[in-house]
């Protein structure tokens, strides 16, 4: 069994917080309403995030960036509590992620950028390609048969870290982005290094097995 892997939120907040939306999970359950409305709400709000930065309104964008993140963690708990988890659905969901954390980083940019506040921008873009490479990582990892699910910096870590910093304060905003640029960046290495790990691991089996049959 592979260890629990370190993370920046640790899980047990996690599973609490969870914990607490399972009334709320089961109520949306006895409604009918279909996880994938969650999904696409989730990219709604972030879209909105998105323009809320646009004009400068920081808690505000904050704001929506949490509550997006939000719909994220009712879409697939409310999936498995319906029974209508499914490969596409997952596909859906990972998808459509994909495209809020897009709309986000833009949001992000061009609130920098109109600000003349070159420096942040560029780190903004670096967390940007962290927040890729971290899902990619594991995407491209797992099709090869590696596990690849470890890093300190996932996607709740990143959406409540830039969600917090924003509603806090536009300092706050400014180390959570740099702890985005560096963490998930590091996450991707993370998974690369895993990957090399199980690799290696691998091929000293099969030497093993080679010797053992000699």
């Amino acid at each position: 069994m592979t260890p629990p892997q370190p993370r920046l939120l640790p899980q047990n907040w996690q599973n609490r917080f969870l914990h607490l939306l399972t009334p709320l999970i089961k109520m949306l359950a006895r409604l009918g309403i279909h996880p994938n409305a969650f999904t696409l709400a989730g990219f709604v709000l972030t879209l909105v995030a998105a323009a809320a930065l646009f004009e400068g309104k920081l808690r505000s964008g904050g704001l929506l960036i949490l509550a997006g993140g939000l719909c994220d963690c009712i879409d697939g708990n409310l999936a498995r509590a319906m029974n209508k988890s499914s490969r596409f659905g997952a596909l859906f969901d990972s998808t459509i992620d994909r495209y809020s954390e897009f709309v986000m980083f833009l949001g992000m940019l061009a609130y920098f950028i109109l600000g003349n506040e070159r420096l942040t921008a560029i780190v903004v873009f670096a967390a940007l390609c962290g927040s890729v490479m971290v899902s990619y990582s594991r995407a491209r990892a797992e099709s090869l048969g590696f596990e690849a699910r470890a890093g300190l910096m996932q996607r709740p870590e990143r959406i409540v870290f830039l969600g917090l910093g924003a509603l806090i304060h536009p300092v706050a905003f400014k180390v959570a982005i740099w702890l985005v640029a560096i963490f998930a960046n590091l996450t991707a290495l993370q998974r690369l290094g895993r990957a090399y790990q199980q690799n290696n691991a691998e091929k000293d089996n099969q030497s093993a097995s080679r010797k053992h049959e000699i």
